[in-house]
């Protein structure tokens, strides 16, 4: 490797993990935010929330790898154009494709470590995250009797507390509980003037001590409602055990969301999307034949004999044509009526099954376009870098965010009209890189010439040659 190399891998390095860690904790951050309520009062444990704070770091690269790739580009030229390295390099006669190409071949093996860490790692990260997040979501709120209302948390009871003190809020002023376990209502009331609230068993059970109380407990006589017995206890002091397993995290096997495209594999989206293709074809093709049990129909003569030949033997009287056509016509509108039902089910059914090929497609094509965003963004970073000839995070974040939004809005849109059928998926899905892409070209030609791109002057020199036919056609009108 010769020292020029050396000399733009090292200043590449430095911006290109700064920047990968700074969008990497951004987008972490978005996405924690996205799902905060469903995290925030379930007493998760450190051990949950850190798993998913991993999974999500993990499946948040493949966006945070372009973004990187462009901003640490533009910084790396544009800091050697600032220092004059780059007027340096250029003067001793090598081109500017030659400094460019130690940071596209490190944008090469960025876009093929993308390709795979998109189709082997993160369907994985994926099943792991939203499975898990899922089971989050079915947990309840973590145990938080809040004083002057009824509590339901817990299975069987509804619990009251007028006033609570203590360090802690586990001393309890005004108890009453509900008990319903029953299913007879609430046959059996507890009150009390005091109480202490505490955890046993390791935290399996939550304990009430209750001091200064009464039991009240209706028995109804199932036989006569009149007839039910009543008894009041009073205590000194009662101990109360509530189990606490269903504030517990319980997990669900992760084999019931395989089937979600996010979950698989390149080699697995396209066995579903043929799978999905085949079946269409199929209910196509038997359609035409699904519809002849509508189209049965009979025909009278003027004598009131049928002509179809089933029942070509079958003789009407002519005082019953008219009653008979009635039926008849009955009947035909009632066969168009079905027929316009089962047409109607039947296409949006299709259309559903072409709407889910289309997903699935959808989601083979963005682990590739996804991948080749790297290299784009490089070729889109590293020459408007040289041109710049601006480093630092001040130019560069607001031209990369700029670049990054545009592309994010035109993946989008391309997506949406691949999935609508407004356009084929593969051209919706690629659509952003194929408008990128002569942008990028543009730049690197830009950049090989030396031009001024965001000079005054060059635009003043494109306007002038843009305004220029329209003098000739001003002197000739």
């Amino acid at each position: 490797m010769k020292k020029l190399d050396k000399l733009i891998l090292r200043a590449f390095a430095g911006p290109f993990l700064l920047t990968f860690a700074v969008v990497q904790f951004i987008l972490l951050m978005v996405t924690l935010l996205k799902y905060m309520d469903d995290l925030i009062g379930k007493d998760l444990g450190w051990q949950v929330i850190t798993k998913l704070i991993f999974f999500f770091s993990v499946i948040t690269i493949p966006t945070a790898l372009p973004l990187a790739v462009l901003l640490s580009s533009l910084m790396t030229y544009g800091n050697l154009g600032e220092h004059h390295e780059l007027t340096a390099i250029k003067s001793s006669g090598i081109s500017l494709t030659r400094i460019l190409r130690p940071v596209l071949i490190v944008s090469l093996l960025l876009t093929g470590l993308a390709f795979w860490f998109n189709n082997r790692i993160v369907p994985s990260a994926n099943l792991q995250t939203f499975s898990l997040l899922w089971d989050v979501r079915q947990q309840k709120l973590a145990l938080d009797i809040k004083e002057g209302v009824f509590y339901t948390g817990l299975p069987g009871y509804t619990i009251k507390v007028n006033q609570k003190e203590g360090e802690n809020g586990d001393l309890l002023k005004g108890v009453m509980i509900y008990d319903h376990r029953n299913a007879q209502g609430n046959a059996t009331v507890i009150l009390a003037d005091s109480g202490r609230m505490f955890t046993r068993f390791g935290g399996s059970y939550l304990a009430l001590e209750l001091f200064h109380g009464r039991t009240y407990v209706e028995q109804p006589d199932a036989r006569d409602r009149a007839g039910a017995s009543f008894y009041r206890q009073v205590f000194d002091r009662n101990l109360i055990t509530f189990s606490l397993a269903s504030f517990n995290l319980n997990l669900t096997d992760q084999k019931l969301f395989t089937g979600n495209k996010m979950m698989k594999n390149i080699p697995q989206l396209q066995q579903y999307t043929d799978s999905l293709h085949n079946k269409l074809v199929q209910e196509r093709r038997l359609f035409p034949r699904q519809l002849n049990p509508y189209y049965v129909y009979m025909r009278l003569d003027t004598s009131g004999r049928a002509l179809n030949r089933k029942v070509e033997n079958w003789q009407v009287p002519a005082t019953k044509l008219p009653v008979l056509n009635a039926n008849l016509l009955d009947q035909a509108e009632n066969r168009v009526r079905n027929l316009r039902t089962y047409v109607g089910s039947t296409s949006e059914h299709m259309s559903n099954l072409a709407k889910e090929a289309g997903n699935f497609r959808i989601e083979i094509y963005k682990k590739y376009t996804q991948s080749a965003a790297v290299l784009l963004m490089f070729l889109i970073g590293a020459p408007l870098g040289a041109i710049i000839k601006k480093g630092g995070l001040g130019v560069p974040v607001l031209i990369s965010i700029v670049f990054f939004i545009i592309y994010y809005v035109l993946s989008i849109i391309g997506e949406k009209y691949g999935r609508e059928g407004i356009m084929p998926v593969a051209s919706g899905v690629w659509m952003a890189t194929v408008l990128l892409l002569p942008v990028g070209v543009f730049f690197l030609n830009q950049a090989r010439r030396d031009s001024g791109l965001l000079e005054t002057d060059f635009w003043g020199r494109l306007f002038r040659k843009v305004k220029w036919p329209f003098r000739g056609y001003k002197k000739a009108v």
